[in-house]
């Protein structure tokens, strides 16, 4: 993605004073299950949740046998909750966008391969999964099962580095021990966000995240995607800040030729051209997104992850500097 399209913004009603408070300090799990009874666009009457992993359990005598039958009850409501949340209303990419994109050569060689994949999802509240009404909902979770039901013989470990209320100077402190230590293959950076809510310099954050990169980059040569800042109420209340913030992390997806995941304009396009409304996507704190709205964050993720895949199976050779992609 060369650049953005310029910003129409509409206004929105204050949000929550409490949610500005959610924003500075980290999201804790009984925070997320606060929000549990949020409604969402296709909230299943059975909460099966959708775990990462499928479960096998040895049967060899009574009691095992037990615990075996619910392992396969638990892996069929896996499987039926990942379809049910877009039930009534379908995860669509953004109308008339391009569809072009380019490649995760990293992480699509080694899957490809036959080798295990490490993908760390780095970032603050909305990585963590604030918002979400379990663990399993939250996007590394659902990203990391879709993954596993398209490749069911790969080894896949997604690693939930998210931690609420932190942004791209908290995150700096822990680059090294929680992302390239891991050795990762796929880098999901997902920051800006509470940058803007707390009016921090846009460019500040822009030069922090490319340095964190350069870091990256230096340390194995892991894929790279950055998660740009929410389309909600709390952030479009600062969209002069927000828009900068959108701006600059694209320049800098460009300039360091990783990928850039346009979270923002993928949530506008929902309510602004597929017409959802802004409370089927989002809490009512007006600024985390709900298990629709991670679910299909993953999804669109998920979906580019798997073409990039396609493309080496194919032989398709994309120009190692073309690495920025639109979630079609």
């Amino acid at each position: 993605m060369s650049s953005l399209r310029p910003f129409c913004l509409t206004p929105w009603l204050a949000a929550p004073a409490a949610a500005m408070l959610l924003l500075l300090t980290p999201a804790s799990q009984a925070g997320a299950q606060t929000h549990a009874a949020q409604a969402t666009p296709a909230q299943s009457a059975d909460p099966a949740s959708a775990a990462p992993s499928q479960t096998t359990v040895a049967a060899t005598s009574p009691e095992h046998r037990g615990v075996a039958a619910r392992a396969i009850d638990k892996v069929k409501e896996v499987a039926k909750s990942a379809g049910d949340i877009f039930s009534r209303v379908p995860c669509l990419p953004p109308k008339g966008a391009s569809k072009a994109m380019g490649s995760l050569p990293h992480v699509a060689s080694k899957l490809v391969a036959g080798q295990p994949v490490v993908i760390v999802a780095f970032g603050s509240s909305s990585t963590a999964g604030f918002g979400a009404s379990s663990p399993d909902f939250n996007y590394p979770n659902r990203l990391a099962a879709q993954l596993r039901r398209h490749y069911p013989t790969a080894d896949i470990t997604v690693v939930n580095a998210g931690v609420g209320g932190e942004d791209a100077p908290e995150m700096m402190k822990r680059l090294q021990t929680q992302v390239i230590d891991v050795h990762p293959d796929l880098v999901i950076w997902q920051v800006g966000t509470n940058a803007v809510l707390r009016n921090l310099d846009p460019g500040e954050t822009a030069k922090l995240v490319e340095d964190g990169i350069s870091r990256i980059q230096a340390a194995g040569g892991a894929d790279i995607v950055l998660v740009d800042p929410q389309y909600s109420p709390a952030v479009n209340q600062r969209k002069e800040s927000a828009g900068k913030m959108v701006t600059l992390l694209g320049k800098v997806a460009e300039l360091r030729h990783v990928g850039i995941f346009p979270r923002f304009e993928v949530m506008r396009d929902w309510h602004e051209n597929q017409s959802i409304p802004v409370e089927s996507f989002v809490i009512a704190d007006g600024l985390h997104m709900n298990d629709w709205g991670y679910a299909c964050f993953a999804q669109l993720l998920g979906d580019d992850i798997i073409r990039s895949v396609g493309q080496i199976k194919l032989g398709v050779n994309v120009p190692a500097d073309v690495k920025t992609y639109r979630p079609m």
